[in-house]
């Protein structure tokens, strides 16, 4: 297929990689053109705008950072739908919004292009591993048609239902994770506080019914005194505002996501945004000290 994508970072860059090493004929766009330096030695091809890229591909890819950054892509002067023709297909790998998801979908149908919503979780291993879960939002015909894409990308894709379902399903899943840190960090301040080793405390819940994927990794961490970002806090704080606003205006009682969405204000306060989420241990242990 002809493909274009958006957000060569840490998850983006080598998912296009492994749609390249699949045979799909892959350009790309950057704010910054260094950025598609890699990519393009390996056989992708650069666009001067979004529309460019639009215009020449059958499915455009975005995976960016916020709400704002995916509208512009899609709306903005220059932007993907003033390229896509009537068939074309935008999949926001984001995560972003619910509204802003349901509002790109219907300003796209007025032209005939398709809309997916497919955040996906899994971190930068699961991008480099191709082993993502993707949870996709939009028509059911629409998933069929990039279907081979997530194949070449993920390990699940789980059809959520429509726009805006699947923004809805990673908001759910970032709830639970964040959550679990910030347990994690809790478990890890009580142990301290009784002088035991963090270590052997990871190690002895391991193997009960509290052992998970975020104790091993994020409970990890915080034993090891590792705050170097995996993945920076400042993202995590990002999903649990767009989670929380959409609570507000739902009426939905979030009370331990409440909590934890103080915690990560808190770290940002204390200048820990480019820090490891795991770093929500150093609020309990600290909380008037700035973090570096």
């Amino acid at each position: 297929m002809r493909v274009g994508l958006i957000g060569l970072g840490v998850m983006g860059l080598p998912m296009a990689g492994h749609l390249l090493q699949a045979g799909h004929d892959l350009a790309v766009w950057a704010r910054r053109p260094e950025a598609t330096t890699q990519i393009v030695a390996a056989g992708a091809v650069a666009c001067a705008t979004p529309a460019e890229l639009a215009a020449r591909s059958e499915v455009v890819i975005s995976i960016v950072t916020a709400s704002a950054d995916v509208a512009q892509l899609a709306l903005g002067p220059g932007g993907l739908i003033e390229g896509f023709a009537p068939g074309g297909i935008h999949v926001d790998m984001s995560t972003i919004a619910p509204a802003t998801a349901r509002a790109l979908a219907a300003r796209y149908a007025e032209g005939g292009v398709g809309w997916l919503d497919a955040p996906v979780s899994g971190g930068e291993v699961g991008a480099r591993d191709a082993t993502l879960a993707i949870m996709a939002g939009g028509e059911a015909a629409t998933l069929a048609r990039v279907r081979p894409l997530f194949d070449c990308l993920g390990r699940t894709v789980v059809h959520v239902g429509d726009a805006g379902a699947g923004q809805v399903a990673k908001a759910c899943n970032q709830m639970i994770m964040v959550n679990a840190i910030q347990a994690c960090a809790e478990a890890m301040r009580l142990a301290g506080a009784h002088g035991l080793d963090a270590a052997k405390v990871v190690q002895a819940l391991a193997g009960g019914s509290a052992g998970s994927r975020v104790l091993e990794v994020m409970g990890g961490r915080m034993a090891r005194r590792d705050f170097v970002a995996g993945i920076q806090a400042r993202l995590h704080h990002k999903d649990f505002a767009i989670l929380m606003d959409a609570a507000r205006e739902l009426g939905a009682p979030l009370p331990v996501a409440a909590q934890t969405w103080q915690q990560l204000n808190a770290l940002m306060g204390l200048g820990g945004g480019r820090l490891d989420t795991a770093s929500l241990l150093r609020v309990l242990e600290a909380p008037l000290e700035r973090l570096s």
